[in-house]
């Protein structure tokens, strides 16, 4: 939990297993290995239910493990109050941005900045492609997507 007045952000996607639990553990290590972990509330969730309670996929892990980054999560859906107790909601691709935009619409007091994750991205690439039907290929570029725009999004907000 960031301490009070700190600095907040979730990350999204469809299930919650695979690309916003990478993206979590990422920016949770960068703002660690920065010194700057407990002035971030972070967090990751899902815009279905599909896979509410479930760890994160094991391919997922895998590489997380490989890379040294730490990684625990529960799988869980986005809620009307993610809307208005988080500073950033940052998703991956555009079906999840559309699903968070209309969720919070319907939400009074949401003081969240939507946006895709990849609108960090150094090299341009806006969406992160679901790897989940993919291989340990996949997963890796999902992590070295979310590297190069967790660093960004890390450096414009310290």
């Amino acid at each position: 939990m960031a301490a009070a007045g700190g600095k907040s952000v979730l990350f999204v996607c469809l299930g919650n297993i695979c690309r916003s639990p990478i993206a979590e553990a990422v920016f949770r290590k960068m703002a660690t290995d920065s010194g700057a972990v407990d002035k971030w509330r972070i967090d990751s969730a899902a815009t279905s239910t599909y896979e509410i309670g479930n760890p994160p996929d094991y391919r997922g892990a895998a590489c997380m493990k490989k890379h040294g980054v730490p990684m625990r999560h529960v799988a869980r859906q986005v809620t009307k109050e993610d809307f208005a107790t988080f500073e950033y909601i940052l998703c991956m691709d555009e079906s999840n941005l559309r699903d968070l935009k209309k969720k919070a619409n319907g939400v009074n007091n949401c003081k969240a900045k939507i946006e895709l994750l990849g609108s960090y991205d150094p090299e341009k690439q806006l969406h992160i492609q679901d790897p989940y039907y993919g291989n340990e290929q996949d997963f890796e570029k999902v992590y070295e997507q979310c590297v190069r725009c967790c660093k960004v999004f890390l450096e414009r907000n310290s």
